[in-house]
């Protein structure tokens, strides 16, 4: 499925509020609901290869931050909107493009999730464990204009993810997390690269299923 850039904000948004309804429909459902917890974040996330033949579109390693919304419907057990932000570059090898690797372009990545997280034995350490589905949007800009004569478009894609790691409390209401991410596009690189002004004719298609590893650390709040 893809989109039109200047559509990616509104998608986003749109998304994220109709995701966030499914969440509250969840937890209306549910009267024990006992916390609420706000978890800003920041974290690196390591790069993937995307191979055709010989060839390939590599995702370089970058940044990224994000924040998360949960909700205790269980005992020790979250449900969770949650909204990743990576900005990155797709490097590319191609014997008739680019016989050695170049910049193709920059791209952002806009995960938005819902899962599910348990925690282990109360305390101040709380280890945990979680997983979600959802869409990422991939934007494409700042196009290598050697390479291609026209702009990438942008795509979304359905995902899902899974997480590891644990919160570090201070207080009853603020601590420290830090995890291990692990996210799953489907048919993530669904990219087309045409001819550029250098007359090469034809382009390059590849598509296919990869996996995006990392960490990040952040601050929890607990508002309940």
């Amino acid at each position: 499925m893809k989109i039109k850039k200047m559509n990616s904000k509104n998608l986003i948004l749109s998304t994220l509020v109709k995701l966030w309804l499914v969440v509250l429909s969840f937890v209306s459902i549910n009267s024990f609901a006992q916390r609420i917890e706000i978890t800003p974040s920041y974290g690196f996330h390591f790069g993937t290869k995307l191979d055709y033949g010989p060839n390939y579109i590599e995702v370089e390693d970058s940044g990224q931050w994000g924040i998360t919304l949960g909700v205790e419907t269980f005992d020790d057990v979250m449900v969770e909107l949650s909204y990743t932000r990576m900005n990155t570059e797709l490097s590319i090898r191609d014997v008739d493009l680019s016989p050695s690797e170049q910049r193709l372009s920059d791209i952002a990545g806009d995960w938005i999730l819902v899962g599910g997280t348990k925690y282990f034995p109360k305390g101040k350490i709380r280890p945990f464990a979680g997983g979600a589905l959802g869409l990422v949007i991939l934007s494409p800009s700042n196009e290598n204009n050697n390479l291609i004569s026209r702009s990438l478009d942008s795509e979304t894609k359905f995902t899902f993810s899974f997480k590891g790691g644990v919160n570090i409390m201070f207080s009853e209401k603020i601590g420290l997390n830090i995890q291990g991410n692990l996210y799953f596009p489907v048919e993530w690189g669904g990219v087309y690269v045409g001819g550029g002004p250098g007359g090469v004719s034809g382009g390059v298609s590849t598509t296919s299923t990869t996996v995006i590893g990392g960490f990040s650390g952040g601050l929890v709040y607990r508002m309940k």
